[in-house]
């Protein structure tokens, strides 16, 4: 439509007419002139506007969702992150708790046998030396580590240094079969030698053939002259089975090792020996061992007239009242184990 005077005359009047027919409406209320026209319209435009509705409604939540995406995947992404740094920490704690409870027990065992101590981390097994059963340790002569010094942690004897480098040395396991050491039994100070046998437990042959050995019994290291390669009371391990002799000079007995070889991690070399044998000081104490409570025995006896009598002569019932089975069952319950006297039944 081409912009004329009269086309703006026309757009003026219609404006008027909208305007008066919105104060007519207000004006009449419900009982507006025009609200038939205007219910027809809805009448007419409403399934349109509903239909429309329908088609547009689900491209806007499509379009709401791809707008949103990239937020979740965030949020999805921070959370695995987060997870993922919770498993690690916890991990580590784990780690540091078990690094904590090994050294604790390392240096209590240090300060009973007062052994002077330089801890060490184990970082590799099976050096290159050509030993079955050895690992390297983070700690070499620039820490004061010397050839032939005794290495434990806190649970017994590990081995001894047989390598030193400037910054690691190596280790030789207490249960290598080239590994030997003297040993003393707890309390009847019996020596002997033990020998390693890799997975298996030591074999110990004691200088004294006819010694009393059994299960259960402990041995600690007997030491070396001047301290090298052992020093004295480091615990060894306990005997799990004596062979018999047959007819050796010697016989054989088999000792658990305290240490896990398997599972190393942290350790200490003594730098420093005791300055007296520490003896059975770094073994740890046995358990108490409780007798069990004895259990108190009434001998119940049966007289002619059925009544049951306990020791002290009180009746606690009688059998042949009704009932008097259960009642000698309650009595008998009450005051132990009750058996009743033979002799007393054949007499009845």
């Amino acid at each position: 439509m081409r912009d004329t005077r009269e086309s703006r005359l026309l757009l003026v009047l219609l404006i008027a007419i909208a305007f008066a027919l919105i104060t007519v409406d207000i004006r009449g209320g419900e009982e507006s002139p025009v609200d038939g026209a205007r219910q027809a319209a809805a009448t007419v435009f409403g399934p349109v506007e509903n239909g429309v509705a329908a088609a547009v409604d689900p491209v806007g939540n499509a379009i709401g969702a791809v707008r949103d995406s990239g937020n979740r995947h965030d949020r999805i992404s921070t959370l695995e992150q987060e997870n993922a740094a919770l498993k690690a920490k916890l991990g580590s704690d784990d780690r540091t708790n078990s690094r904590v409870r090994q050294l604790d027990a390392m240096l209590k065992n240090a300060g009973a046998g007062q052994y002077g101590i330089k801890g060490a981390e184990v970082i590799a097994i099976g050096a290159a030396q050509g030993f079955s059963w050895t690992v390297t340790i983070d700690a070499g002569a620039d820490d004061g580590i010397r050839r032939d010094m005794t290495v434990l942690n806190g649970e017994g004897l590990v081995g001894r240094v047989t390598t030193v480098g400037p910054d690691t040395a190596t280790v030789l396991l207490a249960n290598d079969p080239d590994f030997t050491v003297g040993t003393r039994m707890e309390k009847t100070d019996e020596l002997g030698f033990a020998t390693g046998q890799g997975s298996r437990p030591l074999s110990v042959q004691f200088l004294n053939g006819k010694a009393k050995v059994k299960a259960g019994d402990r041995l600690v290291t007997f030491g070396s002259s001047k301290d090298k390669p052992f020093v004295p009371g480091v615990p060894v391990g306990e005997v799990v089975r004596v062979d018999p002799s047959g007819g050796a000079l010697t016989r054989t007995v088999y000792v658990k090792p305290y240490v896990g070889f398997t599972k190393l991690d942290i350790v200490g070399i003594v730098v420093q020996a005791p300055r007296e044998d520490p003896r059975d000081m770094v073994l740890p104490k046995q358990p108490v061992k409780t007798k069990p409570k004895p259990t108190p025995t009434v001998t119940v006896t049966v007289q002619p007239n059925g009544d049951l009598v306990d020791g002290s002569g009180k009746v606690v019932g009688n059998i042949n009242e009704q009932g008097g089975d259960a009642a000698g069952d309650a009595a008998g319950d009450q005051q132990g184990n009750a058996q009743p006297d033979n002799a007393a039944n054949d007499q009845e």
